[in-house]
């Protein structure tokens, strides 16, 4: 099942205030469930992307702190708390081992 036919299904469903109820129960768990999986990937130094709701853009920045909800991000505009759930991580394609010498960064050689 693929997610236009989830909507259609919601939609078009005749379910009941307690069956809608669980759905969204169901949803906010899978996205505290992916919030999870990608802040236990995520390191002080590495750069990450999102979009932004407040400025409606894909926004790039550098993690600094990674707390139990939010990721503080370091951006060109200043710092942002953004849920880990928005993030992707972004590979730099530029030489692996230049996180080594970020200040802040757990690798300190």
């Amino acid at each position: 099942m693929n997610i236009s036919q989830v909507n259609g299904a919601i939609l078009a469903g005749d379910f009941t205030n307690t069956e809608l109820t669980s759905i969204i129960d169901a949803v906010k768990y899978a996205r505290a469930q992916l919030g999870q999986q990608i802040k236990y990937t995520l390191r002080v130094g590495d750069n990450v992307n999102w979009l932004s709701s407040k400025t409606g853009r894909n926004t790039t920045g550098v993690v600094v702190k990674v707390a139990i909800k939010y990721v503080t991000v370091k951006t060109a505009q200043g710092l942002w708390r953004v849920p880990a759930s928005m993030l992707t991580k972004v590979e730099d394609e530029s030489d692996p081992m230049a996180d080594f010498n970020y200040v802040g960064s757990r690798h300190h050689y």
